[in-house]
């Protein structure tokens, strides 16, 4: 698959990239691309919910009302679950959600992704760039000139564009990464896929192991 190579202000270079089948060109796997974004999702959650059982809860422990009766329910104590302001019954502890994918999985997943976007051309490779300060008002224009200021984006660049990453962290709707930390997340949560010329090499060889 060929694709376009565009400079930051919308413009055909005139230049044509080659896409590797192997990584944009495959046949997507579903249940790849739901674990890996399942463990995405799960790796975000803190775990620190707690909510307080009866052996937790300030009270008295004398009995609240004599056994036998009462013509209700026997009650030895106010901190009963069964009561208002009592403990709660198998409340929620805080807990570790992450759990762990193979490596080929994952890769998979990820160029599934890829495969998706680039199938339904959502793929845009531009010219390298950086900026000289971090600005956002250079990033706007940017997402401007690609026509990205309306739409979710992910912006795949360089290490070394740290002044771009800078300036694009106020910006809602996109999101600047390295070639390292594409995920199947970041890539279908976004409409289009901005990818350095130069960062492509980088994905092929990361995603090809």
């Amino acid at each position: 698959m060929k694709v376009a190579v565009l400079d930051i202000t919308g413009k055909d270079t005139g230049r044509k990239v080659e896409l590797s089948n192997e990584v944009f060109g495959i046949e997507p796997n579903d249940h790849a691309i739901y674990l890996d974004v399942k463990q995405y999702l799960a790796n975000q959650r803190q775990g620190t919910h707690k909510a307080k059982e009866r052996g937790e809860i300030t009270g008295s422990t004398r009995k609240i009302k004599k056994q036998k009766g009462t013509g209700t329910a026997r009650a030895g104590s106010i901190k009963s679950p069964v009561f208002r302001g009592g403990g709660r019954i198998f409340g929620p502890r805080p807990r570790n959600y992450s759990f762990k994918l193979n490596k080929n999985l994952k890769r998979l997943a990820r160029k599934s992704a890829l495969s998706i976007q680039a199938k339904d051309n959502n793929l845009v490779v531009v010219e390298d760039f950086n900026f000289e300060t971090p600005k956002t008002k250079e990033f706007v224009k940017v997402l401007k000139a690609l026509e990205l200021d309306a739409s979710k984006s992910l912006f795949v660049l360089g290490n070394e564009n740290k002044n771009v990453y800078l300036s694009s962290r106020n910006i809602q709707n996109s999101k600047v990464v390295s070639a390292t930390g594409v995920n199947t997340y970041n890539v279908l949560n976004a409409k289009k896929v901005v990818i350095a010329e130069s960062t492509l090499e980088g994905i092929e060889s990361n995603l090809s192991k």
